[in-house]
């Protein structure tokens, strides 16, 4: 049966077409009927509005007596952990690229993860029917690319149809079955140990061992939790009892299947397909992303069993910690349980998605939330007033900071938070990198003997996903902040835009490559917090929407970083305040003040608006009172009348500014983000 399967997935750019194709393989299969629908297999609402792939989603063709598994996968850089899980699962991809625009910077990351992980790759060259279409010079770039012959790149047309046939006849052809690939590539589906024991399907040489890997969860309100898997050996029925490797639970699925694009039941799920099981599981945390299932296999509740299941685990799957953090309020305060049951009900279907509770003096209580990049939070904000009806505020996104502390008497250092907060994000692997800390003490040293080992290191360290949690500067001894290395695909003759403003924010050239004539490669080295706001809306701009752009985190690098606090009335807001590097604190305090008094409305009493460094005031600006014609009755009057009304005047508006508070409005927030 092995031997007729087949799972593979799409990768491209933003509109090159991916769902137009996996919408024509699925009418030429008669999977769905032709005309049906538009993107099917986008089921969100705003996947169908803006046209982009949020959340992958499965479906299985029949084609000339084989089974194909197709894996529609989003094509943003903030989904990228969405990208990882359909590779980890596949064996083949089809690399997708529009005809007239040719490739960019998108599709080369994933390209790389994808040759990284021994994939099979199908070239597909679509939009040839465009006028624009210039299949030729597309050809030679693929050819230098990839260095295959361009006999093998297939010309599409996913809107018309023309020449899909060809692909599906080639996904047969070209990418291999689960097991020859299994084979061919051992190191993707087992560990090193199933490696130099060559026991890929058991713990005791004669029993045959389920494993399966779970590429994505989501919940249903009618079945609960629903887990996507991949089997890679012998088969998992509905009632087997299954352990899971990571969580160390045990189920029983009540349902398995696959999907059509919609679930549909099955006796079982054999080696190499790609299919779903219910668990019955109320939370997804229960059954998570990543995790291997093991089946055919008695637990035995004995020293060493858990390191023994865990051998057994599947590699090279890439589990996304966010580096994006934003304070989530809402606007009415007493709705604050309507958005924790909300943000509850969200993270059941998405495990990306981190939370938890915090405080404002400017916003009340509300909840520090993990994102992907901006996209991921713009699409949690629409969920929220879309599906629960919630008015939110979003404060200044911002990204993880690594802080050594010179004190040791602040309260989570003290209580040991601290280091619970390595280990919760992970980052204690970027910190062992920073001490040079060998990789063998991390990997067979347990969370316990590590922190034992190496307390002192570990004790002063903090991690600040809040500005407003940012300790005072004569206490920080280490700022490091999150570097990302930038791919930016162009236009030659916008080189000097694209340079230009690469050094508004602090690059390091990597180096350039000419793809061909007239489009160039640029490699940097980025801080992340500069990216992640609007460098990508301003590189278009200055390229006139022809250049893209992919980033991917690379390491923590230590820089002269400062806290920047904004004062308005002279209290301070946290919720604007700011972490930039000293050497445009200046410049960035007074932009910011600049732009307060345009956005804040006036009062009726004047409000002081002030960027400080800690205590030292370096920017200020004013926003005047608003003024009432006081003496506009007193016409023909005697003067110290009018003195005295204007002096009462005086005396009001000072009792109001001692007393009065200022109103921001909920929309400052995400304005202050642009530049």
């Amino acid at each position: 049966m092995s031997q007729q399967i087949r799972n593979f997935c799409i990768i491209a750019h933003i509109d090159h077409g991916k769902s137009t194709l996996a919408d024509r393989m699925l009418e030429i299969t008669e999977t769905i009927r032709k005309g049906e629908k538009e993107q099917v297999l986008d089921r969100m609402d705003l996947e169908q509005e803006r046209w982009i792939t949020i959340k992958l989603t499965p479906a299985r063709m029949q084609w000339k007596w084989h089974e194909l598994n197709l894996i529609d996968t989003p094509w943003h850089v903030d989904f990228q952990y969405e990208v990882s899980r359909s590779l980890a699962a596949v064996e083949g991809v089809i690399l997708l690229v529009d005809a007239s625009q040719g490739i960019q910077a998108q599709t080369l990351s994933v390209l790389y993860q994808a040759i990284d992980q021994w994939l099979d790759i199908i070239p597909v060259l679509n939009k040839i029917d465009l006028p624009a279409a210039n299949p030729e010079r597309v050809w030679k770039e693929l050819e230098h690319l990839i260095g295959i012959d361009s006999d093998q790149i297939i010309a599409v047309s996913g809107k018309t149809g023309q020449n899909v046939e060809q692909v599906l006849d080639a996904i047969i052809e070209r990418i291999d079955a689960p097991d020859v690939f299994n084979e061919r590539n051992q190191q993707k589906f087992r560990t090193k140990q199933m490696l130099h024991t060559q026991e890929p399907d058991s713990l005791q040489t004669k029993q045959k061992l389920t494993r399966a890997l779970i590429f994505d969860s989501v919940f249903d309100q009618y079945k609960w939790v629903v887990s996507y898997i991949k089997v890679l050996s012998w088969s998992i029925q509905k009632d087997t009892p299954l352990r899971l490797v990571y969580s160390q639970n045990s189920i029983k699925p009540v349902e398995v299947g696959h999907f059509s694009p919609d679930y549909v039941a099955d006796k079982t799920i054999s080696a190499g397909q790609i299919g779903y099981i219910v668990t019955w599981e109320k939370s997804v945390r229960d059954a998570q992303i990543g995790d291997t299932i093991i089946g055919n296999y008695t637990y035995r509740k004995q020293p060493g069993e858990e390191d023994k299941l865990k051998t057994r685990v599947v590699p090279w799957f890439k589990k996304t910690k966010p580096y994006v953090f934003a304070g989530i309020y809402p606007i009415d305060s007493s709705d604050y349980d309507k958005l924790k049951d909300s943000l509850e009900k969200l993270s059941l279907n998405d495990s990306s998605i981190e939370y938890s509770m915090e405080d404002s003096k400017a916003l009340w209580f509300g909840f520090r939330c993990g994102f992907l990049g901006m996209l991921h939070m713009d699409i949690i904000k629409e969920r929220l007033y879309r599906e629960y009806d919630l008015d939110t505020i979003f404060t200044i996104p911002t990204v993880v900071y690594l802080v050594k502390s010179k004190q040791l008497n602040i309260d989570s250092i003290k209580t040991g938070k601290n280091i619970a907060d390595l280990f919760t994000s992970g980052l204690y692997l970027q910190l062992c990198t920073i001490l040079g800390i060998p990789k063998e003490e991390y990997t067979n040293l347990s969370e316990g003997q590590f922190i034992e080992k190496y307390s002192e290191q570990l004790r002063p360290r903090l991690v600040v996903t809040s500005w407003s949690d940012m300790i005072e500067q004569w206490m920080a001894e280490e700022i490091y902040e999150p570097i990302a290395d930038v791919e930016i695909v162009g236009p030659e003759e916008f080189a000097g835009n694209i340079m230009e403003l690469c050094q508004e924010y602090r690059w390091t050239l990597q180096h350039m490559d000419y793809m061909d004539q007239n489009r160039v490669v640029w490699r940097y080295t980025l801080p992340m917090w500069e990216i992640i706001v609007d460098f990508y809306d301003r590189l278009k701009s200055s390229t006139k929407g022809y250049a893209t752009m992919n980033y991917e985190f690379k390491e923590y690098r230590m820089d002269d970083m400062t806290k920047l606090d904004i004062f308005i009335n002279n209290e301070r807001v946290e919720a604007l305040s700011w972490i930039v590097h000293t050497d445009k604190a200046y410049q960035h305090g007074r932009s910011i003040c600049e732009k307060l008094k345009e956005l804040i409305p006036k009062h009726m009493f004047s409000i002081p608006i002030q960027a400080g460094i800690w205590n030292k005031m370096i920017a200020r600006e004013t926003i005047s009172a608003m003024r009432k014609d006081v003496i506009a009755k007193c016409y023909g009057w005697d003067v110290s009348r009018k003195r005295k009304l204007l002096q009462k005047q005086k005396e009001w508006k000072k009792k109001m500014k001692a007393l009065g508070s200022v109103n921001v409005p909920s929309d400052v927030f995400m304005k202050m983000v642009q530049r």
